[in-house]
């Protein structure tokens, strides 16, 4: 075990502002070392990652070792936005968490295809939304080496 903690930046991109919110509350009750930024739809999403207008200042909106994505948003869906982001030279080594209220199996097909490291479907509950972000957490800090 590393004894030294590191710190993952996730960019979680949701339309749904209620999402958002919990996953940072359950990301908070997870007590994982975790920064968390956000993005509205896939529009957002590729601004962010780009470091476009707004999202110019790294220090500020610095690019994260872990996206978790929507499927179904507006201007750009989750599906588009993998696609466009996977093609990105730089871009295409981030770590992509499809979390989504789709079990379509089409989706879950299309998204590891796309290039998605894992396929989750959203919980249910918070208590097991907190012990996803939690597990999550533990995954991508502690025994995944990120580039």
């Amino acid at each position: 075990m590393n004894a030294e903690k590191k710190t993952l930046i996730i960019l979680m991109a949701d339309d749904d502002a209620d999402d958002r919110m919990l996953a940072e509350e359950a990301l908070i009750e997870s007590r994982v070392l975790n920064e968390l930024h956000f993005a509205e739809d896939g529009v957002q999403l590729m601004e962010y990652l780009r470091g476009d207008g707004v999202y110019a200042d790294r220090e500020k909106y610095p690019l994260p070792g872990l996206i978790l994505l929507d499927l179904n948003m507006p201007k750009m869906d989750g599906r588009e936005a993998l696609a466009e982001l996977k093609k990105d030279p730089v871009l295409k080594r981030i770590p992509v968490v499809i979390l989504t209220t789709s079990k379509a199996e089409e989706d879950m097909l299309r998204g590891y295809d796309l290039g998605a490291a894992s396929y989750i479907t959203k919980p249910v509950t918070f208590d097991v939304l907190v012990e996803l972000m939690r597990t999550l957490g533990k995954y991508w800090v502690e025994f995944v080496e990120l580039p």
